[in-house]
């Protein structure tokens, strides 16, 4: 029994193996069919300047790693404008960013594989035993389960493995003893015990010495998709090297309780969930912050394990992403349980990664044209930044010097052999050497705009960014390990695909009921004539406008019209339609009337009768979706009153959404100061327990509420602060935060004139009891009451009725039987 087990997955690991020969068949085929392009514009770049190029990045690496190690090492990170160490408990808090933190030498651990890369063999040897030596996890620090496992898990395996590797191909580190090897176990099981819940799915943080018994891991609930979906690549091959099955068990564990979490409807997943419940917090669904390594990690498990299910499963969810997320180049989070509807009208830099990943699953079209909106972007604000809008403004102005763009860079050259993407690489390059390079290391930039640094470099920026870039400009003689044979982790740490050879735990599911021969169509490269050029080519002004976008062969459709575009607003003329304001200017509101006299041309008056449709249909849609998402703010009428009102409010983006018949209940007090943007509130001892009122204005949305839940509030009302404003006659108002996730009460934002109303019956009744709830919610709950009366007052009638009855005198029988 057993040789047969070992045999098969002997057979996985071998295709796994053959993977990297069908890929070079793959970009050989690619090759020679693009040498057939009619016009290849992109400047060749020679041997000579990709060699110097290759040096330069490899210098990049070296002028942050000897930063780290001669003002850092052991700290965690460079602080690379003050020249130091950053270290948990000693720094600065940063609040939860310094969860990845914990005083394990992170940095260095997570450069290791880098140095291995860049051929510095007695580095890589001093460093390994400065690791052995020096780092430690008998803490009492609290720690991402999420970001400990991709850097210090992946990075001590990584390692590990290269130092074996070494032994064998370079005749040295003969002293090497599998050290790294046995911390990636101690640390491995540090972590497991945020595994621990109903579902299988682990707790966000937890306790490097006290697991999850640490007292402020008690109200532990929430954590991303991400972060529960990021595991299963470190902990298989850890179980598999360490010969100990329960890492991979339990990820394997967590990766099919999120399977069974989709929207069955859509196959869509959310961004945050409750790891007890499984109920999602934040149904928004996308590619970038939250959720974007879970996809990278299902079609990685595949490869790397050969766990057909996990191929299925990334199908799904592909097909999904291209239909409902997917806006051309553009990728837009939507709702998982309502695709049609967009939940935000930004992207963030982390979902750089997904032509990366595009380019690994076959689908190179695709790739192509978001990478060259994400060029465009970088040529537009000189660096990507955090965020940006769908107009492709800055959202967020912070760049972080991450990784994801490089990343997917190198992986379109690889797939094209296009110079196109090392230019690219050397405008990011020469971009970072410009304006993050410092004489401490490279520091992040606080904002693109101003050009102003942060204290900060991450240990991404060794283990990732130059780490890519070095391979963009390297030739495969100029490695000493054949990266083909090796996937990479989020973190880019390299694990040998020889590992499915050390279990037998990899099987197929294709007989599962789970899923059909349909999810398994789209595993083959796409043959759509794959010349990166001449896909480029229709976007090269894509974000600048200097030619309209609207070009003959694309229609504008009513979802992509903005009425500030004023090639949009000619494209609509020409349709034969034209808009007439109607009412407050200042509210934007217009009337659309079409007419096929109008119109430029028959077909364009074609065009505009089905863009009215279109319009007349997203209405709708738009108006449902409002009302679905609108805010309650009920209270009685007064003390003895048993009839209550509820007024109109709009939600938050960054606060847990209150669905079904959830609500939050309690007292109404006023902040001091009104508009809570000071460090505290004067009147924080009475606020606890209630919920809080605050007006608008003076610091963000999301700021207040940091503050109202500091105090122990239980929900947060804000009051708009321009007078005569109204949710009868304004569109519904979603406050919007900053992409952190650490608010856990409700927040909702009240027009002037229904503040008003609040603010008399407060006036009116001191003690008022207010409930936050849907207004959908709060309809069905009156209508509940209604009925209940109207039962009761209908028992009571009969009953009423019934003893009249009794009281009046029988009648005696004509005749007794």
């Amino acid at each position: 029994m057993g040789k047969m087990m070992g045999s098969t997955s002997s057979l996985v690991a071998q295709q796994r193996l053959l993977l990297p020969t069908l890929v070079s068949l793959f970009l050989l085929i690619v090759t020679v069919i693009s040498d057939d392009a009619s016009t290849i514009p992109t400047q060749n770049m020679s041997h000579k300047e990709r060699a110097e190029l290759r040096e330069e990045s490899r210098e990049m690496f070296y002028h942050a790693y000897h930063a780290y190690m001669e003002n850092a090492y052991p700290a965690d990170e460079l602080m690379p404008l003050s020249c130091k160490g950053r270290y948990r408990g000693v720094t600065p808090s940063r609040g939860d960013m310094d969860d990845i933190l914990g005083n394990f030498s992170m940095t260095l651990v997570d450069a290791l594989d880098t140095l291995v890369l860049l051929g510095d063999f007695a580095e890589f040897e001093h460093a390994v035993k400065l690791v052995i030596r020096d780092v430690q996890f008998d803490s009492d620090i609290i720690v991402s389960v999420f970001e400990t496992n991709i850097r210090m898990v992946g990075g001590l395996l990584s390692a590990h493995i290269l130092a074996e590797y070494l032994q064998k191909q370079a005749d040295v580190m003969h002293w090497y003893k599998g050290e790294m090897l046995e911390m990636a176990r101690d640390l491995g099981y540090r972590l497991l015990p945020a595994f621990n819940t109903t579902t299988g799915i682990p707790h966000a943080r937890v306790n490097l010495r006290l697991g999850m018994k640490d007292p402020q891991l008690k109200k532990s609930r929430e954590t991303c998709t991400a972060c529960a979906g990021t595991i299963l690549l470190e902990f298989a091959a850890l179980s598999r090297l360490t010969g100990d099955p329960i890492f991979e068990v339990r990820a394997h564990a967590a990766m099919d309780a999120l399977w069974k979490l989709r929207h069955r409807g859509s196959d869509l997943m959310g961004t945050v969930l409750n790891v007890h419940s499984g109920d999602w917090v934040r149904r928004d669904s996308g590619v970038g912050a939250g959720i974007d390594s879970y996809y990278e990690y299902l079609f990685k498990s595949y490869v790397l394990l050969g766990d057909d299910k996990y191929l299925a499963r990334f199908n799904r969810h592909y097909n999904a992403v291209m239909k409902y997320v997917s806006e051309g180049p553009m990728l837009l989070d939507v709702l998982m349980h309502r695709p049609h509807a967009k939940s935000r009208n930004f992207m963030d830099s982390l979902l750089a990664f997904w032509p990366g990943l595009q380019v690994l699953s076959g689908d190179l079209k695709p790739a192509v044209q978001t990478h060259e909106m994400l060029y465009q972007v970088m040529q537009m604000h000189t660096l990507i930044p955090e965020a940006w809008t769908v107009d492709f403004q800055i959202h967020w102005g912070q760049h972080h010097l991450r990784p994801e763009f490089i990343e997917s860079t190198y992986f379109l050259y690889r797939a094209t052999g296009d110079h196109h993407y090392l230019q690219v690489g050397k405008r990011a390059l020469k971009t970072l050497q410009k304006y993050a390079k410092v004489s401490c290391g490279y520091a992040a930039v606080n904002d693109v705009r101003t050009g102003k640094h942060e204290d900060r470099m991450d240990s991404f920026v060794l283990s990732e960014t130059f780490k890519y870039l070095f391979l963009l400009f390297s030739e495969p003689q100029d490695l000493i390990i054949n990266v083909d044979e090796f996937v990479f982790t989020t973190e880019a740490h390299l694990l040998p695909l020889s590992i499915a050879q050390l279990g037998n735990s990899t099987f197929s599911f294709r007989q599962s009921d789970e899923h059909n021969v349909l999810d398994f169509m789209r595993t083959c490269p796409s043959s759509n004539k794959l010349f990166p050029e001449k896909v480029r080519k229709p976007l090269r002004n894509f974000i600048t406008g200097s030619c309209p976008r609207t070009t003959t062969g694309k229609r504008l459709s009513a979802l992509d019209f903005q009425a500030s575009n004023a090639d949009h607003l000619r494209a609509v003329y020409d349709m034969g339609i034209t808009m007439v304001s109607v009412g407050d200017r200042s509210q934007g509101k217009v009337r659309l009337f079409h007419s096929f006299y109008n119109a430029k041309s028959q077909e364009e008056g074609e065009m505009g009768l089905q863009f009215m449709q279109e319009m007349l249909e997203l209405t709708k849609m738009q108006s449902m979706n409002q009302l679905a998402q609108l805010q309650a703010v009920a209270y009685a009428l007064d003390d003895q009153s048993q009839d209550w009102t509820a007024l109109m409010a709009g939600p938050s983006h960054f606060s847990p959404e209150l669905f079904g018949d959830m609500f939050v209940e309690g007292d109404v007090t006023l902040a001091h100061p009104f508009r809570a943007c000071d460090d505290t509130l004067q009147n924080a001892d009475f606020v606890a327990g209630k919920i809080l009122v605050a007006e608008r204005g003076d610091c963000t949305f999301v700021s207040k509420a940091r503050l109202a839940q500091k105090a122990g509030a239980l929900a947060l009302i804000v009051f708009d602060n321009v007078s005569g404003s109204s949710g009868e006659t304004q569109p519904m108002f979603a406050m919007s935060g900053d992409g952190k996730y650490d608010v856990a009460i409700p927040v909702v934002f009240m027009y002037s004139q229904e503040a008003t109303k609040l603010a008399g019956a407060m006036v009116r009744q001191p003690k008022l009891r207010v409930r936050i709830m849907k207004m959908v919610e709060f309809k069905r709950w009156q209508l509940a009451k209604e009925a209940h009366q109207n039962e009761a007052a209908a028992a009571a009638a009969a009953a009423a009725a019934s003893t009249a009855t009794a009281a009046m005198p029988k009648k005696k029988p004509d005749k007794e039987l």
